[in-house]
């Protein structure tokens, strides 16, 4: 179970979905700096390719690291689970695996609640990372969601999930954060790692307060 009602927000993280040269060894220094858990998203990459940032990661960290794309992986590598979505809908049939999914509704999330281990619901705030992907929801609807208990700890907000964003998701009552435009924004133009290792603590520390 990544979620418990007792602990603080949690901060998950989703991969730039290009892989890039240095991915990997930008990856492990983010684990080092405390990334928790890690969404390995890269959509138009082959297996071949996610196969090769895998081993670019210390082993150590790959309990950490959620699938969403070539589950077949998980027969090479002790990761932590996979994340279901339209392009991979179909929950595989591997033992003891974490087991999320991406959702646009609250009656996705509902029919979800008790076979997933958490649950991505999006988008929360209009999209960083995607031009036109604007909020779904009314702060009215959260709040109501929020009172049947239809957002809980297991609920994971996503899109438009920034520094000033995060404590509004904490009074609507989600578990934690799922985070990819406000930590990546234009590294792969100016390569600023330090900045981007900056943008992670800063988003962990604001996370943690919650």
């Amino acid at each position: 179970m990544l979620f418990r009602e007792d602990e603080p927000m949690k901060l998950i993280i989703i991969t730039n979905e290009t892989i890039f040269e240095g991915d990997g060894a930008l990856l492990n220094k983010l684990f080092a700096e405390g990334m928790q858990t890690l969404h390995l998203r890269k959509p138009l990459a082959t297996e071949a390719e996610v196969e090769h940032l895998l081993s670019q990661i210390d082993r150590k960290y790959h309990k950490q690291i959620v699938l969403h794309d070539h589950f077949g992986l998980l027969k090479t590598f002790d990761l932590k689970g996979v994340h279901l979505n339209r392009r991979n809908s179909i929950h595989p049939q591997i033992a003891n695996i974490s087991v999320s999914r991406s959702c646009h509704s609250f009656e996705c999330i509902e029919a979800s609640m008790n076979n997933h281990d958490y649950m991505f619901l999006s988008p929360i705030f209009d999209s960083i990372s995607k031009s036109g992907y604007n909020h779904a929801f009314k702060k009215e609807q959260l709040l109501e969601a929020k009172s049947r208990h239809l957002i809980n700890e297991k609920v994971v907000a996503l899109g438009g999930i920034d520094y000033n964003t995060i404590p509004l998701v904490a009074r609507y009552g989600f578990g934690g954060v799922a985070v990819l435009g406000s930590l990546w924004e234009n590294y792969l133009l100016d390569r600023d790692e330090n900045a981007l290792l900056q943008r992670f603590r800063n988003l962990q520390a604001i996370t943690q307060k919650q």
